[in-house]
């Protein structure tokens, strides 16, 4: 296991705070329940596939569940890009612009920890 997992499941953990929060406003005061939704639903889920990827049966088992929280933050910030896209979010609030800094932030540790976990992976011999 990585020594970043710690890190990013820190990092995914306030995150999902933040996205929830978010969505508690978007619903709220915006009574917009749709995309909110969805960025609920794969903001929320970054963290978790993290946590069970820590008990991963193996390492492939591991770098699968961490693959999926990527895709996740992928999606996750898809959904911020077209909530400021159509206009429920302001691309140009410190809020906004910091979830977006956050969910590439997520992006970029996760595709760092699956390379060197399949790197690493790699050169063990069997």
């Amino acid at each position: 296991m990585p020594v970043d997992s710690n890190n990013v499941l820190n990092k995914s953990f306030c995150f999902a705070v933040r996205v929830i929060k978010l969505y508690q406003h978007l619903c709220k005061e915006q009574k917009e329940y749709v995309l909110s939704k969805q960025l609920l639903r794969a903001g929320t889920s970054i963290g978790a596939n993290i946590n069970e990827a820590q008990a991963g049966q193996s390492k492939a088992d591991f770098i699968a569940k961490m693959c999926i929280a990527s895709k996740e933050s992928r999606e996750t910030k898809y959904w911020l890009n077209l909530l400021c896209e159509t206009g429920y979010l302001d691309i140009s609030q410190p809020h906004v612009i910091s979830l977006l800094e956050q969910s590439e932030e997520l992006i970029k540790i996760l595709t760092t920890i699956i390379k060197n976990t399949q790197r690493n992976n790699k050169t063990k011999p069997k």
